[in-house]
């Protein structure tokens, strides 16, 4: 029989409160955490030219160790708790019990606080496993539900109309991009990771209609008990009709798939995995518009969302992140620079911001998106959690002292005084920030994946290895976003660039019949 009341601490699993505290909780409360497992065996990223893992031969050969689930089991029993789900493939077994059984399981600290007006279950301290599986487990999420990550997009102000600069539709811009012409992204899905909000079938209708593409199929899926929620135009309503119309307009043909999930880390977590397995829909790209900065997670759910972001590389889905509206500090006042996460996991593509200016159907210029501290700028900097990819390295960048992995990778029009025309519960609004370019991008990657015949999947060690004389960047050179500036090539503003669509497909192309030749 084996022991479980030795335990050892989950490593990164450190938290702080937040907020004023209120008092205990009830003991007999229920609540629902999520134990991520390692993989049996780390799924090894497809290099150019292979194919990617089928959902199928993935859950048979990375998902967890069937060993680790029984232990797991084994424990829940002993602690009085209830095993909900086991999700091999996501790695995820999901426990309930009352806090007294789940605190005392895990040798947690949990207690009510107020942030913002907002009452929530916070944990402090370290979160303690059985010894006994302390090398199977990634991370425990779910004792905590503090809200996890913030939209990053950003309504025009109403202004007079001499100070309101210019908007685009999102076919404007992917004009403006040149995005390859006779392709639709017939036969890819784009799952849209959201936190909240919702939308409304009949905006959807009528916004396509009026920008002259056929509407394209959006299904909603709930996770986590989330619920599509939409409300007013000032709600996060606002973020999930941009992500949906920018991509949708972009690439008409792809199947749109709205993932719903509570704006936690585990919510956060659960929706990313159900998209990258679900067997029913097959997502070929994810568009991720939500982030916080890395300061404010902790160490153990950027490396479990990270380790959910290599086995989408596995498997050739695209991840696509906003890296922010808040510039180098990324809204942090401790006078330091901070990257935004998701965007800084190395296998999810970082999606920066520009303003783009353009006069009969070409750009005239483009620069960082940098509107002062009230306006939003492109977030981006360097990471302190990973260390520099060997994708970045290899393209010659340095980064400073302390830190690492390079953001963003990529970007596109953001500012909202070169923003976006959508529809919001019924308003027309003009939105930017760095929302609106990941969706942009993802619809971009459903256009290539059906050009190619094939998955981009993992696209950064591709991007970084082409050639400048590929022409597959507008490469950004005047700006900064606070601490970085703009120049040639990479920088830590807007990253490789802007897309020229049809040169990055002829590049991706050439590099193809390269490595299958």
């Amino acid at each position: 029989m084996s022991d479980y009341h030795q335990k050892t601490i989950l490593p990164g699993s450190e938290r702080k409160p937040l907020g004023k505290w209120v008092g205990g909780l009830n003991p007999e409360e229920k609540i629902e955490i999520s134990v991520i497992l390692k993989p049996k065996e780390q799924a090894p990223l497809p290099g150019p030219g292979e194919a990617a893992l089928s959902r199928e031969e993935f859950a048979a050969r990375h998902g967890a160790d069937p060993d680790a689930i029984r232990k797991l089991r084994d424990f829940a029993a002993a602690a009085h708790l209830t095993v909900e789900e086991v999700a091999p493939e996501r790695r995820t077994v999901k426990l309930s019990g009352t806090i007294a059984n789940l605190t005392a399981a895990f040798n947690v600290n949990v207690d009510n606080y107020e942030h913002e007006g907002q009452a929530i279950r916070a944990r402090s301290g370290e979160i303690h496993v059985p010894t006994e599986l302390a090398e199977s487990i990634e991370a425990v999420l779910g004792f905590d539900n503090r809200p996890q990550a913030r939209t990053h997009y950003r309504v025009l102000d109403v202004m007079p109309a001499a100070a309101a600069g210019v908007s685009y539709t999102p076919v404007q811009v992917a004009q403006l991009y040149s995005f390859p012409q006779g392709a639709t992204g017939a036969g890819q899905t784009i799952a849209i990771l959201e936190l909240g909000g919702g939308y409304k079938p009949a905006d959807l209708k009528t916004y396509f209609a009026s920008v002259g593409v056929h509407q394209p199929s959006v299904t909603a899926v709930l996770v986590d008990k989330a619920k599509n929620h939409p409300t007013t135009p000032s709600s996060a309503d606002g973020e999930v009709l941009l992500d949906i119309e920018v991509a949708g307009a972009v690439a008409p043909g792809a199947n749109i798939v709205v993932y719903f999930a509570p704006n936690t880390d585990q919510g956060f977590l659960d929706a990313l995995t159900t998209a990258v397995h679900d067997k029913t829909h097959k997502p070929s790209v994810v568009s991720i518009s939500w982030g916080g900065p890395e300061s404010s997670w902790t160490a153990q759910a950027m490396t479990a969302f990270d380790s959910a972001a290599q086995d989408a590389a596995a498997l050739g889905v695209t991840i696509c992140a906003a890296s922010g509206d808040n510039g180098s500090s990324d809204g942090v006042t401790d006078g330091a620079d901070h990257v935004d996460f998701p965007a800084s996991s190395p296998h999810i593509l970082a999606c920066g911001g520009t303003n783009l200016q353009s006069a009969g159907g070409k750009i005239t210029s483009e620069t960082v998106w940098n509107d002062g501290a009230q306006g939003g700028a492109s977030g981006g900097g360097f990471s302190v959690q990973f260390p520099l990819p060997s994708y970045q390295a290899s393209a010659k960048i340095t980064p400073p002292a302390k830190g690492g992995r390079g953001v963003p990778d990529v970007s596109g029009d953001a500012s909202p005084q070169t923003g976006y025309q959508v529809l919001v519960d019924g308003q027309s609004l003009v939105i930017g920030g760095t929302s609106a370019v990941a969706p942009l991008w993802s619809g971009l990657i459903a256009l290539l994946n059906q050009k190619l015949g094939r998955p981009v999947g993992f696209l950064q060690p591709a991007l970084y290895a082409l050639p400048t004389s590929a022409g597959a960047f507008h490469d950004i050179v005047s700006g900064s976003n606070g601490s970085f500036a703009a120049g040639p090539g990479w920088d830590a503003a807007t990253g490789l660039g802007s897309p020229s669509g049809q040169n990055l497909l002829t590049a991706l192309t050439s590099a193809k019949t390269k490595h299958t030749s």
